[in-house]
């Protein structure tokens, strides 16, 4: 679809922004709330590891969600998907800010989660629909730098919720900016995948595209060095409090500084992609950020190992892997994009389920190890930077 085929899209701003706000949907779900994980568990008579569960299903609920929006938006199209899905994830919200046992919390969380996996999966779908090829990689990064920026500071914002109402008042803010992009949408954004360019065949067919594509070395290695990068981002977002506070004695009130420091890496390489990408090409751009990453990931590994560098030899290198993620992870669904066309919504969904998948295995990987030393977190790191870089080798290597 031509842009300007339609007066109320402007993508020079305000969609952007709007479609920004979709795809942080997930982070928000899952970061603002996690400051009151002990409250829940008092309010509700539950055990902590009851109260974790709520996070396992919104995340199982999140990736289902956006495998199943995909494929359903290229053959029906992306508005009434798009809106179905927010709704759902309206009324769960608000369903979850009511709910007075841990069970029906950890159902809602996954109903919530399927809702809003629609809102992520979606918005890059229609960046796909909507802006020229040359346009898509600045966009989606700008994109990601919600997406990034999101997980970092929403703690701090669930912090003050609880404090200022209660723990249920966090999902009714939730329910509340669920609402407005409900709205925003409805007015803002028309359908953008026309019935001549939807997927023919019936569903099945339209979830075989999955098998299809992750039979295709070059998109699997595209998708892969993606995913990998987040590897390393959840590690980092599960073990640093414990790094940083309890091995390396930082003041609790002082974390949140080096967390920010992180924001200002990520701010810095999605804005120097949207400037440059255009010029320089996705492919060039992912090079340069997977070599980033996977030297960042080196010189954690071996500081850790070595107990050498103190807390700067563990701050610094985070501040480079962390910086490039969001354009690692542009790029890469730029490049799907290109070789999918045709079905930007199953490429879209398949490249955030397996994002947010091998954040899920960073975290898991690292919460296994919970002496609070830097060692598993810096190693975990290393092993997704090293591995973006060599799963992008394979991807170029396949083209």
């Amino acid at each position: 679809m031509n842009v300007s085929r339609n007066e109320r899209l402007d993508p020079a701003g305000r969609t952007i922004v709007l479609l920004g706000a979709l795809v942080a949907f997930g982070p928000l779900s899952i970061d603002t709330y996690l400051p009151s994980l002990p409250a829940i568990a008092l309010a509700l008579h539950a055990t902590e590891a009851a109260v974790q569960l709520t996070i396992s299903a919104f995340l199982v609920g999140f990736c289902s969600g956006m495998l199943v929006y995909g494929p359903l938006s290229d053959r029906y199209g992306r508005r009434p998907v798009l809106l179905g899905g927010i709704a759902l994830y309206v009324l769960a919200t608000l369903a979850c800010a009511l709910a007075d046992d841990v069970g029906h919390l950890v159902a809602l969380r996954a109903l919530q989660a399927f809702g809003g996996g629609a809102a992520a999966v979606l918005a890059r779908a229609i960046v796909r629909d909507i802006f020229p090829p040359l346009r898509v990689a600045p966009v989606l990064s700008l994109m990601q730098l919600v997406t990034m920026v999101a997980p970092l500071l929403a703690p701090i914002l669930g912090g003050y919720l609880m404090l200022a109402a209660g723990w249920r008042a966090i999902f009714f803010a939730l329910a509340a900016f669920g609402a407005w992009c409900f709205v925003a949408v409805w007015l803002r954004v028309p359908e953008t995948h026309l019935p001549h360019a939807r997927t023919g065949g019936g569903l099945g067919h339209a979830f075989r595209g999955y098998a299809a594509a992750l039979r295709d070395p070059a998109t699997l290695g595209y998708l892969l060095s993606s995913g990998a990068c987040f590897v390393g981002l959840f590690a980092y977002i599960t073990a640093s409090p414990f790094v940083y506070i309890h091995h390396f004695g930082v003041p609790p009130q002082y974390y949140g500084y080096l967390f920010g420091l992180n924001v200002v890496g990520i701010i810095i390489g999605s804005s120097i992609n949207a400037r440059v990408v255009g010029r320089l090409g996705p492919d060039r751009m992912l090079r340069i950020g997977t070599s980033i990453a996977a030297l960042a990931g080196i010189v954690l590994s071996a500081l850790a190992i070595s107990g050498r560098g103190g807390l700067m030899g563990v701050v610094l290198p985070l501040v480079f892997y962390v910086g490039v993620i969001g354009l690692v992870a542009a790029n890469a669904v730029a490049r799907l994009f290109a070789l999918h066309p045709e079905r930007a919504g199953a490429i879209s969904a398949l490249a955030g389920a397996i994002q947010f998948g091998c954040g899920t295995l960073g975290s898991l990987v690292v919460g296994h190890f919970p002496d609070g030393g830097p060692l598993a977190m810096c190693a975990t790191i290393g092993v997704g930077g090293v591995g973006a870089r060599l799963a992008l080798v394979m991807a170029l290597r396949a083209r």
